[in-house]
């Protein structure tokens, strides 16, 4: 088995709670990508996350996490800028998110920072999120993209309060579509495909993508399971029914089992192949949402197994 490598953002979510009635802020490491890698190596995979960190003690404590995670940092660049928060509300079990930083920490990620022989080792190539919003660390992924000799996995993971301008989200679709042409696998959530593309069915969004190179693409519909695009017809696969008490990481943590699948086996020979290996990823997705937080919530293989009998 080889090692993924996950270019994106960490950062810090502050978590909206409770202490002794009044409300506080729970801290907890976050970023998409960050928990897609943990969740891939608490998984039985090995990963490598690449991005730029900044130069405070949070940042010290995202490397100090992905660490003890088992997470490499050799890709990783330390930026003369404060670690980036998101303030996490949530309305039910959905999270809601505000970014506060500027400039991104996240976002410093150059093209000439690339770790090159990194990338070109990697089994599994990981882009996506909230990095694409930035023009260097866009100019990075879209290098890391070129380079990768492997599988490559694309999520947009959109957050529409990043979104700002007239032509932000015309210009997000057209990085949207272009790295899903070269894709071996898309995933997103039905609220990107919503945004993304207004009115059309998450089916015809998946087809979409498909036509326009995409090998498999997945769309994520939270309780509801999700769409799998992989043959002729995209079919509905059912998510376990599950005690919701925070999504936060969920759809992270359905590309995380995805990627650890295909550094055990390589990618599916036949649709139905995708659709277990899918559904698994939904258990995973299941029992992360059981927990609050996001990446401290990955599971191991084990406990899924045992939370989710046969």
């Amino acid at each position: 088995m080889g090692y993924a490598v996950v270019v994106g953002e960490a950062l810090v979510d502050l978590l909206d709670d409770e202490c002794e009635g009044r409300p506080v802020f729970r801290q907890e490491i976050g970023g998409g990508p960050l928990n897609v890698a943990v969740g891939v190596a608490r998984l039985g995979g090995t990963a490598q996350f690449v991005g730029s960190l900044g130069d405070d003690v949070l940042a010290d404590r995202i490397r100090a996490f992905l660490a003890g995670a088992g997470v490499g940092l050799a890709g990783s660049v330390t930026v003369p800028a404060p670690t980036t928060l998101a303030v996490t509300t949530h309305s039910g079990a959905e999270p809601d998110f505000r970014f506060y930083g500027e400039p991104p920490s996240y976002g410093l990620l150059a093209a000439d920072d690339l770790d090159v022989a990194l990338v070109e080792g990697a089994d599994v190539l990981y882009c996506g999120s909230i990095v694409l919003l930035s023009p260097p660390t866009l100019a990075a992924a879209r290098r890391a993209w070129a380079l990768a000799p492997g599988l490559r996995v694309f999520d947009p993971n959109v957050r529409p309060r990043l979104l700002t301008g007239p032509t932000a989200l015309t210009a997000l679709r057209e990085v949207v579509t272009e790295f899903a042409a070269g894709a071996h696998l898309v995933k997103l959530s039905s609220a990107d495909a919503a945004l993304l593309w207004p009115g059309e069915p998450v089916e015809g969004v998946a087809t979409y993508l498909r036509e326009l190179g995409a090998g498999t693409v997945v769309v994520t519909l939270g309780a509801d399971g999700a769409v799998v695009a992989a043959g002729p017809d995209p079919v509905r696969v059912p998510a376990p029914k599950v005690r919701a008490v925070d999504a936060t990481g969920a759809g992270d943590s359905v590309m995380a089992a995805l990627v650890a699948d295909l550094l055990v086996d390589g990618e599916p020979a036949e649709p139905v192949d995708w659709h277990r290996r899918v559904a698994f990823a939904l258990r995973v997705a299941g029992l992360v949402c059981e927990s609050p937080g996001g990446a401290v919530a990955m599971p191991t293989r084990a406990e899924v197994l045992r939370r989710f009998v046969d």
